[in-house]
């Protein structure tokens, strides 16, 4: 037989949500993850939708897990509504509750009329205590876990389209860069570019994040890992020399996202040392970057093979200690990252 796959985050929360949206919804929700974007979510769309507005205050209880005990949360959750067919108890920030496990006792005793949302903020419930497998019994677990660097451009790709837009591959990357990887950072950028580009548009550019975002392609890590890759000195000097001078400007984070680049670079010559001609689908399994970026790498291998871009890795690593002031470093950060630039172009 085969395994079933667990839904993704997205996936379980988008149908969590269009439950609620119906009227629809599980005796009990435990809603966890290092990331609190989706969890967040669904939270709000229970609210929104559980309890009619005239009846909020007589039936929803929403407290936080530093002010209250298990006991009190349970006493709340076993009381009948008033007037409705449903009450609501919501613990927000479970993960400071002292006796968050003892909540598993409700769970051995439901109220069918009850719909208790249990919300942690960037923490998990031990999956191997009550808890968590009480609740996976009566109700339902979302588990986020955080996105991480390399999928967050195709996170944004995604997001984009539920909203009935599609974005360039480069605008994604490069909003992206400005957002990191917070993911309702990025909803709250997304949500400001809307109400901001003309009524109609289909797609986002480059020149849209640009306008409505405030990053600017022409002097992004994004654009200097590009010229990099295609040994355009010129340019990529101009580059760091300009990145390194804004008020915003941090080495480690620069070098993170320069180490993810070239790590792939690595990653994608051990696989052409393999197999000098993978398919797309190989490319994509080690790149983890969309299609439209392929040709980039593959200028980029040809420009750092194996032993370059393992030599690049190394002087990344050595750059990383001294951008956190290792070694007691001198140099001002922007200079560090021009060096670190001016040594990667002469390996």
């Amino acid at each position: 037989m085969a395994k079933s796959v667990a839904p993704s985050a997205a996936t379980l929360c988008g149908n969590l949500i269009e439950d609620a949206r119906k009227g629809v919804f599980k005796p009990v929700y435990l809603l966890m993850g290092e990331e609190p974007y989706y969890p967040e979510l669904l939270c709000r769309a229970i609210i929104d939708n559980c309890i009619d507005e005239s009846m909020k205050a007589f039936n929803e209880l929403v407290c936080f897990g530093a002010d209250v005990t298990a006991e009190q949360v349970i006493s709340s959750a076993r009381q009948y509504p008033m007037m409705s067919d449903r009450l609501l108890v919501v613990v927000k920030e479970a993960q400071m509750m002292k006796d968050l496990e003892s909540l598993s006792l409700y769970c051995n005793d439901i109220l069918e009329s009850t719909v208790l949302v249990i919300l942690m903020h960037g923490a998990v419930a031990d999956k191997r205590k009550s808890l968590y497998k009480a609740v996976q019994k009566v109700g339902v677990v979302l588990e986020s876990p955080v996105v991480r660097e390399y999928e967050i451009s195709n996170w944004i790709i995604s997001h984009f389209r539920s909203r009935g837009l599609d974005i360039e591959p480069q605008a994604a990357a490069l909003m992206g860069e400005s957002t990191g990887t917070d993911l309702a950072t990025i909803a709250s950028q997304t949500d400001k570019l809307l109400r901001n580009i003309p009524e109609g548009t289909k797609s986002v550019s480059v020149a849209d994040i640009e306008k409505n975002v405030g990053i600017s392609r022409q002097y992004s890590i994004y654009e200097l890992s590009k010229e990099l890759s295609m040994r355009n000195s010129a340019k990529a000097l101009k580059i760091a020399s300009k990145i390194g001078d804004s008020a915003r400007f941090a080495m480690p984070m620069a070098v993170s996202a320069l180490y993810t680049h070239f790590y792939r670079i690595l990653k994608y010559n051990a696989l052409l040392s393999r197999n000098p001609r993978p398919s797309n689908e190989e490319k994509a399994a080690v790149l983890s970057v969309n299609p439209y970026f392929f040709r980039e790498y593959d200028t980029a291998v040809r420009n750092y093979p194996l032993q370059k871009a393992m030599t690049v890795i190394s002087l990344l690593c050595e750059y990383d200690y001294l951008g956190k002031g290792g070694d007691g470093a001198a140099m001002a950060p922007g200079e560090l990252l021009t060096e670190l630039c001016l040594k990667i172009l002469n390996t």
